[in-house]
């Protein structure tokens, strides 16, 4: 009844029913499989995406209208930076960059009100895409503590007060977009993911004197900057669910030790996967399926001087696009291992994919369920909300999914904001709130009908997440953090 147009009265009436009904049994569902998939305790906006990644808050009363004068509890002048709000219980982490400096931002959430901003040690300056910035990667915090990464000098942790607690190093890296991953908690574990050229690696550190617990080796992995979310398995420990290059591993949270992995994806995987029950999914973005010749091959067009490599002169066509991604030492050179990851990325499959959760080594073929290839996002992760898929790519067409199938129940352009899409999409209160790019919130009906409920104006561009917690909607803007609610607004800082 999901794609049918057209209805009589009474099976209008019909067909709301039954996708109340289904609506109703889907989230039976997910609280019955929770016990196996979330972490229990992890409710509070303290990440990037919220609860485990989710991007689904459990608050309600929020606002469907608001804008610039609208439903404006309060609004914060800011420098730059495309790290999304976290929430403690009176705070607002965030950070920023202004001129040469690199900041960290504490705002009182009730107020907005600036109560302390610090300055990060700077001793290099890293490229980044044009779409990055060098305050991209979220913050983190326990509740009173918070933990800041930038790729320009590592990880900092500030008290409740803002007094540093303790930092490490790390880097330089090299990430041909800039590193984009942001830090997250589990219990006393600190984790961050490096993915980047060669040497990529995750580490656990103390959360409380930043000493290393472990470093898990991940030199596969070439690209792209997913955060990892948690899994809780019935019959184990808690495992981190950690994206890369071509496949997603299950590492396990006290060794840092893979436990399972599929494989088969694309060769850039920026977002966070979204789990229900038993069920994974996650998409990326695929290369152009051109036709790549092998390396032996490749030598008799392109190796003219005889040194069985190629500088971006010896190359042509689709290769001289792809060159500086894919020379991984960063020689000004293709070597033979450098061409054959060009060849995987070129064949890999984008989109969405569906696997099932868990096991032990390659669960590759046992646990695929469903693969979509079309319209697939670079950079916004997908939401699950309510027993329907939401996925929208970065040109603005939204995709909505039966999860089981993978039937698409929906697709279209977002009506109201044909833009650039960069923030992810967060839900709560049965409304799903999209940013675009030139900032306008799109607010949606979370049934898969894609049918919206306002478009909101904000007039400044935005490539934050939105953050959502007791009734307010947090929306970094380029120049400023609005808290949106049903309330009054109070003068603006």
């Amino acid at each position: 009844m999901i794609k049918c147009r057209f209805y009589s009265n009474g099976g209008r009436i019909l067909h709301k029913l039954s996708r109340v009904f289904i609506n109703f049994v889907s989230i039976l569902l997910f609280l019955q499989g929770c016990r196996g998939t979330l972490v229990p305790g992890d409710a509070e906006w303290s990440r990037f995406r919220g609860p485990n990644g989710s991007g689904v808050s459990e608050a309600s009363g929020l606002p469907v209208h608001f804008g610039p004068s609208e439903n404006v509890v309060w609004k914060t002048a800011l420098p730059p930076g495309h790290s999304s709000p976290i929430l403690s219980k009176e705070k607002i982490f965030l950070t920023g960059f202004e001129d040469d400096a690199l900041l960290t931002y504490a705002i009182d959430k009730h107020s907005g009100e600036i109560m302390w901003s610090q300055l990060a040690p700077r001793d290099r300056v890293e490229k980044v895409d044009g779409r990055n910035t060098p305050a991209s990667p979220t913050p983190v915090t326990d509740g009173e503590n918070v933990y800041v990464f930038f790729q320009d000098f590592g990880i900092i942790s500030y008290d409740t007060s803002g007094v540093e607690r303790w930092r490490l190093p790390l880097g330089p890296f090299d990430n041909a977009y800039g590193m984009g991953s942001s830090p997250i908690l589990a219990g006393e574990k600190l984790i961050l993911v490096c993915d980047q050229a060669t040497g990529s690696f995750m580490i656990a550190v103390n959360k409380d004197d930043g000493r290393l617990l472990w470093k898990a080796d991940r030199a596969q992995y070439k690209t792209g900057h997913s955060t990892p979310v948690l899994y809780e398995p019935e019959d184990g420990g808690t495992q981190l669910l950690v994206p890369g290059s071509f496949r997603l591993t299950a590492y396990g949270l006290q060794s840092g030790e893979p436990v399972w992995w599929v494989t088969g994806l694309a060769f850039e995987m920026k977002a966070v996967p979204v789990f229900d029950r038993k069920m994974l999914f996650i998409h990326g973005t695929s290369g152009d399926q051109g036709v790549v010749p092998s390396f032996d091959k490749a030598l008799l067009s392109y190796d003219l001087d005889g040194d069985r490599r190629f500088s971006v002169e010896e190359t042509q066509g689709g290769v001289v696009k792809w060159f500086g991604l894919m020379d991984l030492d960063g020689s000004g050179f293709l070597d033979a291992e450098e061409w054959k990851y060009y060849q995987s990325a070129r064949a890999t499959l984008g989109g969405m994919y569906s696997f099932r959760l868990g096991g032990s080594g390659d669960m590759t073929d046992e646990s695929f369920r469903w693969h979509y290839g079309r319209a697939s996002p670079q950079l916004p992760s997908s939401l699950l909300y309510q027993g329907v898929l939401h996925m929208v790519n970065d040109n603005g067409i939204l995709t909505s999914f039966e999860p089981a199938s993978g039937n698409v129940i929906n697709q279209s352009r977002v009506q109201g904001a044909i833009d650039n899409y960069y923030a992810s999409p967060v839900a709560a209160d049965n409304k799903i709130y999209m940013v675009s790019e030139s900032g306008t919130v799109v607010v949606l009906k979370p049934d898969g009908s894609l049918e919206v409920l306002a478009v909101n104006p904000l007039d400044d561009f935005v490539y934050a997440t939105p953050a959502i917690a007791e009734g307010r909607i947090y929306i970094r803007t380029v120049s400023a953090l609005y808290s949106f609610g049903l309330e009054s607004s109070v003068p603006t800082q």
